[in-house]
Parts: structure tokens; sequence; C-alpha cells
């Protein structure tokens, strides 16, 4: 069985370790570069995750200072509830 494109392998992962609480609201995601070597991928499919993952509201990116687990609405609510 050939193996899926890169990216859709990333984004399982990235959505699976976010729903397991591997990954957890406002933490820091492994920087472009580091998921470019643990996946053996160039730049364009690594950022096509990322930016598919942000259009699902599970991640969000800050220019200059990196990617990172989206928190949920309800959270907030209840920090500032």
């Amino acid at each position: 069985m050939p193996r899926p494109p890169v990216y859709r392998e990333i984004i399982r992962d990235i959505r699976t370790a976010i729903e397991t609480g591997q990954l957890k609201p406002g933490e820091r995601l492994p920087t472009i570069a580091q998921l470019c070597e643990r996946y053996g991928a160039s730049t364009t499919p690594v950022k096509y995750a990322m930016r598919l993952l942000e259009a699902e509201g599970l991640i969000e990116t800050w220019q200059g200072k990196g990617m990172y687990v989206r928190r949920r609405t309800d959270d907030a609510e209840e920090i500032t509830g």
C-alpha cells in the first residue's frame, strides 16, 4: 500500500496528539524545520499541513513566535469567567 501524502500524515499525527492530550492548549508545536526533519519532507507539505490545521482551528501561528495548540473558547471562558 502506498504511503499517504506527507501533509496528511502530519495533520493526522498532530490532530491525534491534540485529541489525546499529548499536546495541550497553548503548547508550542515543533518548528517547520523540526517537522521537515521528523517527516523527511520539504517545507512545502509541512507548511500546507500547518495552514490546514490552522484553518480547522486546531492551531495558531504567530509570525516570529511559532505555532501553538489553540486554546478552546470554553477554556478561555473558564479562565476569565
